[in-house]
């Protein structure tokens, strides 16, 4: 039976992979990508638990972007459950723009915003993985800057006891059968079926 309650709302919040091509202007939009798709799966399989899904991911978002938005996206929407993914620009900012973002300070941010929602709301939590899955040399390198950041959602995970997604070690799974292009083509947004992956493991997390 699947942990979310009735009348639950639910909150994706995050970057591109979140955000993916959703209407703005549209409250209600989920955008393409594994939030629409979690949401089709959840409530074609549960319509009598009438769980409110919504969705404020934000194309190129960091940690400290998520904080300048988080009353507005996050806790004036009060919702019962708050799933964050939230990572890989903060390692690729490093790389493209020379904007780096450390561990440390990837963590306190990060830590800060859980805090707030946990004392404000109550709120229960869903920590979804970052990933890189490497299409070119230069994105091998990223490990070293992204590691570090993955061990901060998973201790952050076991500290607020949330649910959690494992995506990286997922999506390096699944480019072993087919190269990695086939699940994220430029090695950091999804494809179709790289969406589905991620809808796919976010359902398993909360017991779909």
């Amino acid at each position: 039976m699947t942990l979310i309650e009735n009348n639950a709302v639910v909150l994706f919040q995050g970057d591109s992979i979140t955000d993916a091509g959703r209407n703005r202007e549209d409250g209600n939009s989920l955008g393409s990508g594994y939030a629409n798709i979690a949401t089709a799966l959840f409530t074609s399989k549960h319509p009598e638990k009438q769980v409110r899904f919504l969705n404020r991911g934000i194309g190129g978002d960091r940690v400290v972007d998520l904080e300048r938005r988080w009353e507005r996206d996050c806790l004036e929407l009060k919702p019962t459950w708050l799933s964050i993914y939230i990572g890989i620009n903060d390692t690729w900012r490093r790389y493209d723009r020379g904007i780096p973002m450390s561990a440390e300070e990837y963590e306190t941010t990060y830590r800060k915003l859980i805090k707030q929602a946990k004392e404000q709301l109550n709120v229960k939590l869903i920590l979804v993985e970052p990933f890189v899955l490497p299409v070119n040399e230069a994105q091998k390198t990223w490990r070293e800057d992204l590691d570090p950041k993955i061990q901060v959602v998973r201790k952050l995970a076991n500290e607020f006891q949330a649910l959690y997604v494992p995506l990286d070690g997922l999506f390096a799974q699944a480019g072993t059968q087919t190269g990695p292009a086939y699940w994220a083509p430029d090695g950091v947004h999804p494809s179709p079926a790289g969406s589905a992956l991620i809808a796919q493991a976010w359902l398993n997390a909360v017991k779909v």
